[in-house]
């Protein structure tokens, strides 16, 4: 176990390539436009349904009667 721990860290700090920090600001902000634009496909998707439900309702409720 104890190897495994050392083996570990040896590969993150003399292996591993890490991000430089303008590297990690791009690709935050590509993130947060992505979770932006993927939420607004996801709302206008929601209340597309909505509106196709309750027109549903609305017309196929008259023949309940």
């Amino acid at each position: 176990m104890f190897n495994y721990v050392k083996e570990s860290y040896n590969e993150l700090v003399n292996k591993v390539t890490w991000p430089t920090f303008p590297q990690l600001q791009s690709s935050t902000i590509v993130v947060m436009v992505a979770s932006v634009i993927i939420a607004n496909v996801l709302l206008a998707m929601d209340l597309s349904f909505e509106n196709l439900m309750a027109l549903i309702y609305k017309v196929l409720g008259g023949f309940g009667r």
